[in-house]
């Protein structure tokens, strides 16, 4: 049976993500050899969360600023990143990948054609790493005219250093180009795998997707506490500290989540009448249906 317990100490996030410190499950800058990067030429394009939080990530590596440079449709926003962080502000799309050893494409796929055709013939010799959703590798090969492709498909918890990545490349990307992203990608979170194009479609679906599925069940719990009686803050507090804990438990026992929720689960208690109003609800293929409705919108927007 469930029991009270005071929550333990949970900051808010911001209403707009603001950079922090890594975060416990975040791979130390100072764990990751960075001397193998250190003298490549980086072109990051497209300088929004993702973007900004794979920049700062190799920079508190020890990536040498002057060896970064960033383009963004937003003049004053990479400029703002050029004074205060030393990297370099291109003032186009070409100018920014011109002479890169890697070039990370951190723009949304509905831009992802126009941005191809600025840099087309200037990036033959780079490793391109690609984080736009649903653009296939083929795709990328195509509209760059190169082979050097490796995709990724990180979520949005890697802003504070606890996403999830999933890896695909190619099959002229080198194992060097594999460990080169890999290194990269552990600076915000785990690499969870690397794995065939053809699943992810349902990384995103799962894990791309998965953030905003989590923050509306811990609005749900929170309206649900403040129905029940329980203070707007007291009840979000609890809500967040209770997917956190359950999801540490998960993670660090290994146990499957139906011998975890069975242990919660006195016969004649709270907590199995709570799961049955979840089962009549449908909360279960719901979930199912939301990572199938957003799996296959990824296939579609591949194909656009």
């Amino acid at each position: 049976m469930p029991t009270d317990k005071t929550p333990t100490d949970h900051t808010q996030a911001p209403a707009t993500w603001q950079p922090t410190e890594p975060s416990p499950g975040c791979v130390s800058p100072q764990d990751i050899d960075i001397e193998n990067l250190a003298s490549l030429r980086f072109a990051i394009l497209g300088v929004g969360n993702m973007g900004l939080a794979l920049m700062r990530g190799l920079l508190d590596a020890g990536l040498p600023a002057e060896h970064m440079h960033i383009y963004d449709v937003r003049p004053d926003h990479v400029r703002m990143l050029e004074t205060k962080h030393g990297v370099r502000a291109a003032e186009s799309s070409q100018a920014c990948v011109a002479g890169s050893d890697i070039v990370l494409i951190a723009v949304k796929p509905q831009v992802f054609a126009s941005v191809a055709a600025e840099i087309q013939g200037h990036v033959e010799d780079a490793l391109i790493i690609s984080i736009a959703a649903g653009i296939r590798i083929e795709k990328i090969e195509h509209a760059l005219k190169t082979s050097r492709v490796i995709r990724a498909m990180p979520n949005t918890p890697a802003l504070i250093g606890q996403g999830a990545t999933a890896l695909a490349a190619t099959a002229t990307a080198t194992s060097e180009d594999v460990a080169r992203a890999e290194q990269i990608f552990r600076l915000v979170g785990p690499v969870v795998a690397t794995m065939d194009e053809r699943l992810l479609d349902a990384v995103t679906g799962l894990s791309g997707s998965g953030p905003a599925y989590v923050f509306v069940i811990v609005e749900a719990l929170a309206d649900a506490g403040v129905n029940v009686g329980l203070p707007r803050s007291t009840a979000t507090e609890f809500a967040v500290q209770t997917i956190l804990g359950a999801a540490s438990m998960l993670k660090e026992t290994g146990a499957h989540p139906a011998q975890l929720k069975d242990q919660v689960a006195s016969p004649g208690g709270t907590t199995i009448a709570g799961l049955a109003a979840l089962e009549d609800g449908g909360l279960r293929g719901t979930l199912i249906r939301a990572v199938e409705a957003a799996t296959q919108r990824s296939v579609l927007l591949g194909r656009s």
